[in-house]
């Protein structure tokens, strides 16, 4: 008795329930002859939620040429454009294109359909972003929402206004950009798009969360995800990139073994199909790693620069944790240099351009990064930038000797911190807020704060090198006692580095409580011995 006919109805049923698992086993056991177009556009996508990628292209590459033969251009595009994606997201850039070129042509001529839509999507509105042309961008997506309202497609809608959101943000239109973030997903929420629509939407929305150091919108985005990825009978490509997503936030909150774990559960079968989020992964390897002081993070970024993801500012803080200063700057000025006038993309690149300026004592660079970095957040406003830009400017107060005016500042970036779940980074302010207490003189203060960064870096396993100026002296406190060494006054100390008098006094006190002197002849003779030299 020949069970073909069963096991076929019994796959279409299954693949119509999203039971993509049953779906697969039983277009499985039929053989392909028996198979229709639509048959094997559906067996594609049922392999294609359970991650097997030559599977799905094999099949896509049929149902394309069944829909043709059957006279179906349209179905054919839609089959081709599906195969162009495919291959994009495994980094196969030259057949991508060819295909989409492919589904292109086939519409030629042919009625409006979804396939126009993401055409339009693929072709215009994400190179327009890519290229930094978020003008071009909204308009192409407006004429996907239009297209896709005069379909009654809501899928179509959807990608439209999603896409409008992402540009309108990227043009500094925050608030109108996030709500039709929102409004994009509104219908995502409510069942009424495909599953591979409400996925694709769902992990755009949290990219674009990331870009822009939203992590409480981050947070609630990959808390929905999971929750509608526990409702789907197989999502393997799905899973693997809201687990990255997941994995940044664990990054983000000192989580940093969690984050290594999730990263590298999913980053090899990411390879297959989505190279960009392996890079994704292996930098949020990297960077655990680096954090943690494991010295295989050299390793884990080099991994994430073979997929196509620039390895800064992880690899500069790198050489800055090795004690590379110079090396360090270079780095981190280069990549500034590269990441062109995109703010969101030169925006961590600024806040890591800070933190080395200051320990190589570049302090003008600081400045100029400082400065960009504030502006940034002044545009985007959300609430990881401002935390960024206050820890920028109250670190570059501090190292400019204005330690009265860096503390409100300071303050209001740990503060910002915390309330962002963010341990370690609210742990550095803290570590910046005790030398600001201690250059005015409040020990008790500064002994808190420094006592609090102590512990949570404890807690995190955050690996603290030792410091390289000799006894704990900051770079500005080795430059004051170079100059000690060389025999210059107080006021000749204070030209040279742009201090008043009053604040190499308060140095030089600083300086002989933590060397162990009480004159500045003592000074002048421990400087000499040691051959200290002032840092950067």
């Amino acid at each position: 008795m020949n069970e073909e006919p069963d096991l076929l109805s019994q796959a279409r049923q299954a693949h119509g329930a999203q039971d993509w698992a049953a779906a697969a086993a039983h277009f499985d056991a039929v053989g392909a002859e028996s198979l229709t177009a639509d048959d094997l556009a559906a067996y594609a996508d049922a392999v294609w939620w359970l991650g097997r990628v030559e599977d799905t292209m094999r099949l896509q590459a049929g149902a394309c040429e069944a829909f043709l033969a059957d006279s179906r251009p349209a179905d054919a595009a839609w089959a081709a454009v599906l195969m162009g994606l495919s291959l994009l997201g495994r980094g196969d850039e030259p057949q991508g294109i060819g295909w989409i070129s492919k589904a292109g042509r086939l519409l030629v001529g042919a009625p409006e359909c979804r396939a126009h839509g993401y055409l339009l999507h693929l072709t215009e509105l994400e190179p327009s972003l890519q290229a930094g042309r978020p003008a071009q961008a909204v308009a192409a997506a407006r004429r996907i929402r239009d297209l896709g309202q005069r379909l009654g497609q809501p899928d179509v809608v959807a990608i439209g206004l999603n896409g409008e959101g992402r540009a309108l943000i990227r043009s500094g239109h925050l608030v109108d950009g996030l709500n039709l973030l929102d409004e994009a997903m509104v219908d995502a929420l409510g069942g009424r798009l495909s599953p591979f629509a409400t996925g694709s939407l769902y992990c755009h929305t949290i990219a674009t969360c990331h870009e822009i150091v939203d992590i409480r919108r981050m947070t609630r985005w990959v808390d929905l995800t999971e929750r509608w990825l526990a409702g789907v009978s197989s999502a393997v490509l799905f899973d693997g990139l809201c687990a990255v997503h997941r994995a940044q936030l664990h990054l983000i909150r000192g989580e940093w073994h969690d984050a290594e774990r999730t990263a590298l559960r999913v980053a090899a079968a990411l390879d297959a199909n989505r190279v960009d989020y392996a890079a994704a992964a292996w930098y949020v390897v990297a960077e655990a790693r680096r954090l943690r002081g494991d010295p295989s993070a050299a390793d884990a970024y080099d991994e994430a620069h073979a997929r196509g993801r620039d390895p800064q500012p992880g690899r500069a803080l790198l050489a800055l944790r090795a004690g590379d200063h110079e090396g360090a700057a270079a780095s981190v000025r280069v990549a500034v240099a590269a990441a062109g006038t995109d703010p969101l993309r030169r925006a961590p690149l600024c806040a890591a351009a800070v933190e080395i300026a200051i320990a190589a004592g570049h302090v003008e660079d600081a400045a100029v990064a400082a400065a960009e970095l504030e502006e940034t957040a002044s545009t985007f406003t959300t609430s990881g930038l401002e935390a960024m830009a206050a820890t920028a400017r109250g670190a570059l107060l501090l190292a400019e000797d204005r330690a009265e005016e860096a503390l409100p500042v300071l303050r209001d970036a740990c503060r910002r911190w915390r309330e962002l779940g963010a341990a370690y980074d609210a742990a550095g302010v803290c570590a910046r807020l005790a030398g600001a207490y201690r250059a005015l003189g409040d020990e008790a203060s500064a002994n808190a704060e420094a006592a609090q960064a102590k512990a949570t870096y404890e807690r995190l396993g955050a690996h603290r090198p030792a410091p390289k100026s000799p006894d704990g002296l900051t770079p500005r406190e080795c430059e004051v006692l170079a100059l000690v060494a060389d025999g210059r006054s107080n006021r000749e100390i204070g030209e040279a580095l742009f201090i008043s008098d009053r604040t190499v006094a308060r140095h030089l006190t600083n300086i002989f409580h933590k060397i162990g002197v009480t004159s500045r002849a003592q000074a002048m003779r421990s400087a000499i011995d040691h051959r200290r030299a002032p840092i950067g």
